[in-house]
């Protein structure tokens, strides 16, 4: 469970129909930031200024923000507010004045399923044999990370994705063309979720964020079938890896394993375990958070 601080959520009033910033004067938004916190997603059991603990994560909805993509914002329920509220919740680091906030919530039409960082199946994974297909790795087989140490696998999670209604934003694909993160990486062709983190000048790029319309674009639905797998790669600590070549992280508990169709199976193995603790690189979630550096090397001329 994660600690937050006032300043990267808003809190919604169901009776007035208004969205407010929670723990201002005057519906002025925050401007204080807590960065020591990367977890962006909410779940039962986290609090808030160490007193205010969440009970209900209801959902996610899409936030129009000025120059940039939408972004995901959480709604929950906490355990000091009044039943008639929610706490609409932003993704840390975002300027909340660039964000225009919705007027009402339908909770009806909230996404449940937490973001996953995933690998499509085929991806191939650098292991001290060679190559293997991340499909067909299995608990205890040793992957290679970007330092060239060797670690056992932990656990492999599969989800199946429905396209029939169109998945959340974040499950999207995202086809990263050979080359296109430069020095030749990844070697192949690599599809993962859009909120997949590559490392590329020691920042974790979440894949949706690198997207530049030529070389990374996101994958048309009708390509992907009436439904497709994606796979995750747990290992004991947070680790970068090598898929197709090319720097990517493992699977970071900052979601519910329970969103994985084997979650029984990781259940059965090691039943509660503690926090994990997320490797100290920057995270860049948006295109508007890419380092100059990082946006030259892909080919992205200026922010989203």
């Amino acid at each position: 469970m994660a600690t937050y601080h006032a300043g990267t959520y808003f809190e919604y009033n169901l009776v007035s129909g208004t969205v407010y910033a929670y723990g201002t004067q005057n519906g002025a938004p925050p401007f204080v930031y807590d960065d020591q916190e990367l977890d962006n997603t909410f779940e039962v059991g986290d609090d808030i200024n160490a007193n205010t603990v969440v009970t209900t994560f209801l959902g996610t909805i899409l936030v129009p923000v000025t120059g940039g993509d939408p972004v995901e914002a959480m709604v929950c329920e906490f355990n000091t507010i009044a039943s008639n509220q929610r706490i609409l919740i932003l993704p840390n680091g975002l300027d909340p004045g660039l964000v225009t906030l919705p007027a009402t919530i339908d909770l009806s039409i909230l996404t449940t399923t937490p973001f996953v960082t995933c690998f499509a199946k085929g991806t191939r994974i650098a292991t001290p044999a060679g190559e293997i297909a991340v499909e067909a790795l299995r608990i205890g087989d040793d992957v290679l990370t970007a330092q060239g140490n060797s670690v056992p696998v932990k656990w492999i999670g599969r989800q199946t994705v429905s396209t029939r209604f169109g998945p959340a934003e974040r499950l999207r694909p995202v086809c990263i063309a050979a080359g296109a993160l430069g020095q030749g990486l990844p070697h192949a062709k690599l599809t993962v979720t859009a909120d997949h983190g590559m490392l590329i000048s020691d920042v974790i790029c979440h894949a949706g964020a690198l997207v530049n319309g030529t070389t990374i674009t996101r994958v048309p639905l009708q390509e992907m079938g009436e439904s497709y797998t994606v796979f995750h790669v747990e290992t004991e600590a947070h680790e970068i890896i090598l898929a197709n070549g090319a720097p990517a992280e493992t699977f970071i508990d900052n979601v519910s394993r329970r969103v994985f169709d084997n979650y029984p199976e990781f259940e059965m193995l090691y039943g509660d375990v503690p926090e994990m603790e997320e490797l100290p690189y920057p995270r860049a979630m948006s295109a508007r958070q890419l380092p100059a550096s990082v946006r030259h090397r892909i080919g992205i001329v200026a922010a989203a």
